[in-house]
């Protein structure tokens, strides 16, 4: 079976060809750390971590690298509303971020870079755009450097569009570009209205970086010149991951081979979004179902699919994966299979085709059911652990990922020193005692299930 991919780039399914065999090298981009993260934002992050754990067991050897964007023009601009330093709100909204991946199992990259970590690394290729004609300078003394797109012939290749059909680009003041369609590589401090703790010196006077620029030096910082993969919500195709391209290749570098978007979490057939008002925070998400759940709920779809979320449809994908924790619950067992159905790699090959994947997992656990008491129900059962795997959904991963793992740590140590007092009056035929810790234990909301490999817990 050969692994085929979506490229957005030249819109077919392709082979899946690494640069170098046995390796592949992702870049995706993360989050410009300016609030708290919604359902929205972590769609990217949970179908990326499939795609990476996809890879891992094809055997691939996966060097993954999500960054953050901590200075932006948002991120200056909601500080001063709050009255805090940039760097302190960027700082805490990527602890909020962390958390919020943690709970839903997204694994930590090999690497998350920061702009503010590489300005070196983006001032050297901009010094090469510069000097191989494609960028330059402004000259109403701002200090701000832009890519010129029309020096660049293959601009707008990426979204199949001319430079005349596009719209301005936004991001800086247009009267020292060239064109409008310009973007900015280098933002010029604006000491009026900008702290100075948010500019560095650079060769064009102090200030930061573009938005694009930083995207394209840190892949290469840590991919080379030319990677696999570079991924993204769809909504990053035009500017950003056009004008990335642009620029990388324009500096000489051949930049991605394929292109992955994964599609947006509407709300009333709008992309979920802070400006919106729509937006539903992971933490308020996860007071109703668990971070296990709502990753189901959104891997059960295709990654190139519209989701469109509803309270109703995640309750439904939790009682659907509830029912799949108590099938592994009643065959008991901690065995993986060293293979997945090939069913279910089929599907994972074809596109990460996860809702066929889903199919054929249900489809297991309904074997196993009918073989309950059996071999065959432990063969299901490793199986679906296999899949589970691959999908980021084994819920013994979640005891650890999600949450606060101190007090997970504490509430289980106390949980098992009951469970050591009950054996031990059960050992004792204090049938009295031990029914009154199980009855301790409901009570704080503590489930307690006699299997043949002892007691299980559960809240």
């Amino acid at each position: 079976m050969t692994l085929r991919l979506y490229d957005t780039a030249t819109r077919e399914v392709r082979d899946f060809v690494p640069l170098e065999e046995g390796k592949a090298g992702i870049y995706v981009c993360g989050l410009t750390v300016q609030s708290e993260p919604h359902v929205g934002h972590v769609r990217s992050a949970v179908n990326f971590d499939v795609l990476r754990r996809w890879l891992t067991r094809r055997g691939y050897q996966v060097d993954f690298i999500r960054n953050v964007t901590d200075i932006d023009d948002k991120i200056l601009r909601k500080a001063a509303e709050q009255g805090v330093h940039w760097y302190e709100l960027a700082q805490r909204m990527h602890h909020e971020l962390d958390d919020a991946l943690a709970a839903i199992n997204v694994q930590r990259p090999t690497y998350e870079p920061g702009a503010t970590g590489h300005v070196p690394e983006i001032l050297e290729l901009i010094a090469r755009l510069v000097a191989a004609g494609h960028a330059y300078a402004a000259e109403d003394g701002s200090g701000d450097v832009y890519f010129d797109v029309r020096s660049w012939p293959q601009y707008g290749e990426l979204t199949r569009q001319g430079i005349d059909d596009m719209e301005p680009a936004g991001d800086a003041d247009p009267r020292g570009k060239r064109d409008p369609r310009d973007f900015a590589l280098w933002k010029g401090w604006k000491k009026d209205s900008e702290p100075e703790t948010a500019a560095w010196p650079s060769p064009y006077g102090p200030g930061r970086p573009g938005w694009h620029i930083e995207c394209s030096a840190m892949a290469r910082k840590y991919l080379g010149p030319a990677f696999d993969i570079h991924g993204g919500g769809v909504d990053l195709r035009f500017p950003h991951h056009e004008n990335e391209q642009a620029q990388s290749r324009a500096a000489g570098d051949p930049f991605a081979s394929y292109w992955l978007h994964n599609a947006w979490i509407t709300t009333s057939g709008e992309k979920m979004s802070k400006s919106l008002g729509n937006s539903l925070l992971v933490p308020n998400v996860l007071a109703r179902v668990r971070g296990v759940e709502l990753r189901y709920y959104m891997v059960s779809a295709h990654y190139r699919s519209m989701v469109e979320f509803s309270f109703e449809a995640l309750e439904e994908a939790a009682t659907s994966f509830r029912r799949v924790e108590a099938f592994l619950e009643r065959a008991g067992g901690t065995e993986v299979a060293s293979e997945v159905p090939d069913a279910f790699a089929a599907a994972m090959d074809d596109d990460l085709g996860t809702p066929a994947a889903m199919a054929v997992l249900h489809d297991t656990v309904r074997e196993g059911n009918t073989a309950a008491g059996s071999a065959g129900a432990a063969q299901a059962a490793a199986s679906v652990r296999a899949m589970l795997d691959v999908l980021g959904l084994n819920p013994f991963d979640f005891a650890t990922t999600g949450g606060d793992d101190t007090l997970t740590g504490v509430v289980d140590v106390l949980v098992q020193g009951l469970l050591e007092e009950r054996a031990q009056a059960r050992a004792d035929q204090d049938w009295a005692r031990a029914d009154a810790i199980r009855d301790r234990l409901k009570a704080a909301g503590v489930e307690i299930e006699d299997t043949p490999d002892g007691p299980k817990w559960s809240v």
